[in-house]
């Protein structure tokens, strides 16, 4: 039987709460499987997912695996033999990090032929995509819920590119209450730039959203700034990622260096004078924020366009 598995894991902090969740595809059969951990690691929960996947094939199979995680693929493909024959210690002696579900892994891997493929994470892959939710789901049903005085400002970003690269905008809506009870001022601002991605108006859009607030005056008396992004590069890049990129002096695991790592160090230093709750906006969102989100989105639009109008005009000049 030929099998397609695509798995995903991760935990937030990290290590902290974290979930898992995997694909499995026949034919025109899917089987979906997810699961969490208070306590665990990204590695141990990309791990377990793929442990999970193999466990539920009842007989040997041909998969084709997909995983966003370089230490699973290249763990199986590489490393892992030598882990076995040196009895799971790494050349210096030391023993391998998470022994017990590289030896698990192993264990199915024997049980079927198998072909693994790396995907990069969130690249527009849709079965990456979905098992990325079904993960982050997994983990936030067992996360214990923030909960924000009424009085807390809202902070709505969205990004628009008129190719990639290309003219592009950023739109901010900012919600907070004034002294009136029960009124909520709300504030706008966009932006442009005739050559640019998408990804970098998002955050440029972040980080002139944060500075329209007073972290000294407001944001200690209302915990915060809730912001919402429909961005997952932005989501998971300040809330997963950046950690990381900060420890290597802003280059990824290859020793590349970060994109858009300009901006990324403004957001890092502007995060750490702003408590910034954030929130993944991307799916289905109750109608009132879903409004603001729109608001933002078309003021992304609107400078968009400016940036395409001003090209035009400086090209036709």
């Amino acid at each position: 039987m030929k099998v397609t598995i695509y798995t995903d894991g991760g935990a937030d902090p990290n290590p902290g709460i974290g979930g898992w969740a995997a694909i499995l595809r026949s034919g025109v059969h899917e089987r979906v499987l997810t699961g969490n951990d208070p306590n665990t690691t990204n590695n141990r929960m990309e791990l377990q997912a793929a442990i999970a996947a193999l466990e539920a094939l009842n007989r040997p199979c041909e998969v084709t695996f997909y995983t966003d995680s370089e230490y699973v693929r290249r763990g199986i493909t590489e490393w892992i033999a030598n882990w076995e024959a040196r009895g799971w210690l790494h050349k210096g002696g030391k023993q391998v990090p998470n022994k017990a579900l590289w030896q698990a892994l192993w264990r199915q891997t024997q049980r079927h032929t198998i072909e693994w493929h790396w995907v990069r994470g969130h690249a527009g892959d849709p079965l990456n995509e979905r098992v990325d939710v079904l993960a982050r789901e997994a983990r936030l049903a067992i996360t214990p819920a923030v909960v924000l005085p009424a009085d807390t400002p809202r902070l709505f970003v969205r990004a628009a590119c008129r190719g990639n690269p290309g003219p592009g905008g950023w739109g901010v809506v900012l919600e907070r209450h004034v002294s009136t009870p029960g009124r909520v001022e709300t504030t706008q601002s966009s932006g442009w730039e005739e050559e640019t991605t998408n990804n970098r108006m998002e955050l440029v859009g972040v980080i002139e959203g944060l500075r329209l607030l007073d972290p000294g005056r407001e944001l200690p008396a209302n915990h915060g700034v809730q912001l919402f992004t429909a961005s997952d590069y932005v989501f998971q890049g300040a809330t997963k990622w950046i950690h990381g990129w900060r420890r290597r002096q802003w280059t990824k695991k290859d020793g590349q260096p970060v994109a858009n790592a300009d901006l990324w160090q403004r957001l890092d230093r502007l995060v750490s004078q702003y408590q910034v709750h954030w929130v993944n906006a991307k799916g289905e969102q109750p109608a009132e924020l879903a409004r603001a989100l729109a608001e933002a989105g078309q003021l992304a639009a609107a400078a968009a366009q400016m940036a395409v109008d001003d090209k035009l005009n400086r090209d036709g000049a």
